[in-house]
C-alpha cells in the first residue's frame, strides 16, 4: 500500500492543495488504483516554502501544485518513483 500524503496546512491551502487533493482521488479512481493507494491529509510537512507538500510514505516532500499534478502522478505513483 502506497500513501500518499498532502500537506492541508495554511500555506499549502492558499496554493491550492485542495485542488490537488482531489485532483489524485480522481487520478487513482481512474487507473484502478483504490486497493493500492490511499491519500491522506497532514497539517505542516514542514517544507512550506515548497508550495503544496507533497510526501509519498516516508520519501522527501515534493511540491506539487494543479498544474503538475498529473505529471507527479505518472512519475511518483504509476512508474513507482520514490
Amino acid at each position: 500500500m502506497k500513501t500518499v500524503t498532502v500537506c492541508i496546512g495554511s500555506s499549502c491551502h492558499l496554493k491550492g492543495s485542495y485542488d490537488v487533493v482531489h485532483a489524485l482521488q480522481k487520478l487513482i479512481e481512474e487507473n484502478n488504483l483504490d486497493s493500492t493507494v490511499t491519500v491522506k491529509a497532514s497539517f505542516c510537512l514542514g517544507e512550506c516554502t515548497k508550495g503544496v507538500s507533497v510526501k509519498i510514505n516516508d520519501s522527501s516532500v515534493i511540491s506539487v501544485n494543479k498544474e503538475n499534478v498529473n505529471s507527479f502522478f505518472n512519475e511518483y505513483i504509476l512508474n513507482d518513483k520514490e
